[in-house]
């Protein structure tokens, strides 16, 4: 968690960028993005420096040649604003005489993940004040610390959602948080997100593990495993691709398996590959049928996107392997074919397990529809058994479009410790701990709790009694609301009232008459 002076040096960074004329949250990401990765490449050259320095030789690469020291930005951060700006935008005069920006573009793999996905990149700060600027603030940013530089990107990426322009949105960290809680990513997992945005379930589940398991780190064939194929990811938009690879580089995962284009076309033939899917796919998007890949309108023939990515991640799973999904909450209770087949799909043919409903206010200020996270398991066959249901109805944020905090920082990362404590501090403000303890309690054998009354936000909901609703899986078709009962007083006592204020008031009035003569 960074601290306030970390966050108001982002803040300046953000401004600058802002007065200087690039106010659309994602570009200014991306040219952040930028800086910060030609930073990083400065950075190992030292290091490589300082190993032959003291070793007399390396086995690894440099990045700069001798001739290129001009490009670096320990030369460069130096110079005046002109000359540095000429470095970035100056005009070629020959084969090998590239800008700044132009070389980081050339280092394809060379450069880790986030240059492979670079070339389409656009350098959009138009003056050399606006660059020296930005320059020497993040000159000053502690990028050397895994943990500081993975939370500095993270709020800078928050600036996404407090604007909320062009669709892009962030999925709320806590909710993301909570979701790699209920699952629990294990050693030998493959984790994908089939809609990646900027990374955040991938980078949730990496902190979730070196959190909970420092331990696995200590075993080399583990450590290939999480930084080779552990992290997987698909995003159409090439920007995002971008901004998510280099999220993953500042958090440790340098090399995860990101794949570029439309997770649902043709192109895209994944099968039976991963042991547990995040996502929260795209809402509302409409896609013709000859666009989408044909296995999965077999499933569910639909135009629907949220449809169609229920469909493709229990594709992508192996047999065995869990997802945790958030959909609206139309996917729960539509009434088309479509609809019913993919929920009758997880019910009949696979294992779903929980519908947590989220309140309405948790996608807001840029979109009040409600929600669901949906937790099921592929086994190719009738597995459902009882579904866990939960009415989640507050989440530590106000549900309007402020969206301010209602218990602090400690409270919040309290709730992910399954604090009892904690548990009665946010009664009524966050259901967070309640959900991860009642979801822990159900996956114990021997069931310690009784999960059968459903007047309750937690309740069991057996499988014959999906079925005989249709597979509706909305809560509010198996909750029951329990009714005061209000008991009025008969109309001839209210009469007898309102005649006693009026004489009162008739009295108050003949007072008031004698007082004036």
């Amino acid at each position: 968690m960074i601290t306030g002076e970390l966050k108001s040096q982002i803040d300046r960074i953000w401004n600058d960028f802002w007065t200087g004329g690039i106010s659309n949250p994602l570009t200014v990401i991306e040219q952040f993005t930028y800086l910060i990765f030609l930073k990083q490449l400065d950075d190992k050259q030292i290091l490589i420096e300082k190993e032959i320095a003291m070793l007399g030789g390396t086995t690894k690469k440099m990045i700069y040649s001798d001739e290129q020291k001009e490009l670096r930005w320990s030369y460069f951060k130096d110079k005046d604003p002109e000359v540095m700006f000429d470095l970035f935008r100056r005009p070629q005069r020959h084969l090998n005489d590239l800008t700044v920006f132009d070389f980081m573009k050339t280092l394809g793999t060379d450069g880790g993940k986030f240059s492979e996905y670079i070339k389409g990149a656009t350098f959009m700060l138009e003056t050399p004040k606006l660059l020296d600027k930005v320059v020497q603030q993040i000159d000053k940013l502690p990028l050397d610390n895994r943990d500081t530089k993975g939370d500095l990107y993270e709020y800078m990426l928050g600036k996404i959602a407090e604007a909320g322009t062009n669709g892009q949105f962030r999925t709320p960290r806590h909710i993301i948080r909570m979701m790699v809680e209920l699952m629990q990513p294990s050693k030998t997992d493959t984790i994908c997100d089939p809609s990646l945005g900027t990374a955040g379930f991938l980078v949730a589940a990496g902190q979730y593990i070196q959190d909970h398991h420092k331990d696995w780190f200590l075993e080399k064939e583990f450590r290939d495993h999480f930084n080779s194929s552990m992290f997987n990811g698909l995003e159409i938009d090439p920007s995002m691709m971008r901004i998510a690879s280099m999220n993953l580089q500042l958090h440790g995962m340098e090399k995860p398996n990101l794949v570029g284009g439309s997770a649902l076309a043709e192109s895209n033939d994944i099968n039976g590959q991963f042991n547990l899917i995040l996502a929260n796919p795209p809402f509302k998007g409409a896609l013709d049928y000859d666009e989408v890949e044909s296995s999965l309108l077999q499933v569910t023939k639909t135009k629907k996107t949220e449809l169609l990515f229920l469909a493709l991640i229990l594709r992508m799973l192996k047999l065995g392997g869990r997802a945790a999904v958030i959909v609206p909450d139309g996917v729960l209770f539509g009434s088309s074919g479509a609809h019913k087949n993919i929920r009758k799909e997880l019910v009949e043919n696979q294992q779903l397990q929980a519908v947590i409903s989220m309140p309405s206010g948790v996608f807001k200020p840029y979109a009040g529809v409600s929600t669901a996270i949906l937790l099921f398991t592929k086994t190719n066959s009738s597995a459902t058994d009882n579904v866990w249901f939960y009415d989640m109805q507050a989440d530590g944020f106000s549900l309007d479009d402020k969206r301010n905090a209602l218990i602090t920082d400690d409270q919040l990362e309290a709730c992910f410790a399954n604090s009892e404590t904690t548990a009665k501090e946010v009664t009524g403000k966050c259901d967070i701990p309640f959900i991860l303890n009642d979801w822990q309690t159900i996956n114990q054998k021997p069931l310690t709790k009784n999960f059968t009354d459903r007047t309750q936000k937690s309740f069991l909901v057996p499988k014959a009694d999906i079925l005989a609703n249709d597979y509706d899986l909305s809560i509010n078709r198996y909750k029951e609301i329990v009714y005061d009962e209000v008991v009025y007083e008969k109309p001839q006592t209210l009469i007898a009232d309102i005649k006693e204020l009026d004489k009162k008031r008739l009295n108050a009035m003949n007072e008031l008459e004698k007082m004036l003569e």
